[in-house]
């Protein structure tokens, strides 16, 4: 009869452990080493980024440059610039070219090994801003932004008033009203938006029309009623517009060139003294 043999009994492994100083020298060991692998890594590249390869050399500038030339934008920008590839204050060098005047965004970009990549957006002015003489201009965002005196009065553009932060406002009250006025044969030249939230327009003919307060719909809606009615007005007596008031419920107010009006008593007085 024969015998099942038997499993060999297994043998556990006998680990030593290492002494608890020992440990813990082996632990800051390690620790130490990958320190100064850090820090030989960090003057390793530090050193490099210190090598003349990486000084900036030259500026490319793309985009809108009908204002400003590139020669002239590297030229007033290049000297506020400080560091090399590496180390240059991008945010810096950004605000540097949107310092210039009409520049309204510039995005900077590195280019290696030595070089910056600037490309930029300039204002697109529709109207003035403020009072006659003043250096402001307004762009196609509504945005009001500075220039030199010369570049406004180059440009033939209307004028646009009211309070700070309303120049949005008052451009989008522009972009309604001025082809309603061209119904009358007349240019918008400049447009108010008073403190009080009343609006006034001068045409260039030199007439004032007072549009009173409201939203724009409520204030284009009036003033296309005013259009259809006052050409046959000012027909009828061969006058030209020299001002209207349209701040009433039920009509409106109007004074036409050579054409005085006069009060009851005046008519009175006047038959009183023939």
């Amino acid at each position: 009869m024969s015998r099942t043999p038997r499993s060999p009994t297994p043998v556990r492994p006998v680990v030593h452990m290492l002494p608890p100083d020992v440990r813990r020298m082996n632990t800051a060991t390690g620790v130490l080493l990958g320190v100064l692998t850090v820090l030989m890594l960090l003057l390793a590249g530090a050193w490099t980024a210190r090598l003349p390869l990486f000084n900036l050399s030259a500026v490319r500038v793309d985009g809108d440059t009908a204002r400003n030339s590139a020669a002239t934008l590297r030229a007033n920008v290049m000297s506020k610039l400080s560091g090399n590839f590496f180390t240059v204050d991008m945010a810096q060098t950004r605000a540097a070219f949107e310092a210039v005047p009409w520049v309204r965004k510039a995005l900077v970009q590195r280019e290696f090994p030595n070089r910056l990549r600037v490309v930029l957006q300039e204002h697109q002015p529709l109207a003035r801003w403020g009072a006659d003489g003043d250096p402001y201009l307004v762009n196609t965002f509504g945005e009001v932004f500075e220039v030199n005196q010369g570049d406004v009065d180059a440009q033939n553009l209307p004028l646009l008033s009211g309070p700070v932060g309303q120049a949005a406002l008052l451009l989008q009250g522009y972009q309604q009203l001025s082809p309603v006025f061209e119904q009358l044969d007349a240019v918008l030249e400049a447009l108010e938006l008073t403190g009080q939230g009343s609006w006034r327009a001068q045409l260039d003919s030199g007439a004032v029309v007072n549009l009173g307060h409201g939203s724009l719909d409520e204030i284009q809606a009036r003033t296309r009623r005013f259009i259809d009615t006052v050409t046959q007005v000012s027909s009828r007596y061969g006058r030209s517009l020299e001002s209207a008031d349209l701040r009433y419920s039920t009509g409106y107010a109007l004074k036409l060139r050579g054409v005085t009006t006069v009060s009851a008593s005046d008519v009175k007085d006047n038959k009183v003294k023939r």
